[in-house]
């Protein structure tokens, strides 16, 4: 009985512990080809497409014009390896 006890905590801690984790641990795939729509101003820029995660997995958002910021550089979003997997860094105005 008292293996028995033993082991549902143990399995009760590791469900909990998974369920707390918030990374994933492989890059998605690529989105399909997109095609970009004309630019709606002449200095707007382009904004490519964004990771984010929503309910526990990566989703990929379109990319879209932007007006561009006074004085400021777009840096694109990346995927950087780090230890436990792939991670997406957003993209950001610098």
């Amino acid at each position: 009985m008292k293996r028995l006890i033993v082991f549902s905590a143990l399995i009760f801690s590791l469900m909990s512990m998974e369920s707390c984790k918030t990374t994933v641990a492989t890059r998605p795939s690529p989105p399909a080809v997109v095609a970009r729509p004309p630019q709606p101003r002449p200095n707007y820029i382009w904004i490519d497409g964004e990771w984010y995660i929503a309910g526990g997995k990566y989703q990929y958002r379109q990319g879209y014009w932007a007006p561009p910021r006074r004085g400021g550089v777009w840096v694109p979003g990346h995927w950087e390896k780090r230890r436990g997997g792939w991670y997406w860094n957003k993209g950001h105005w610098r």
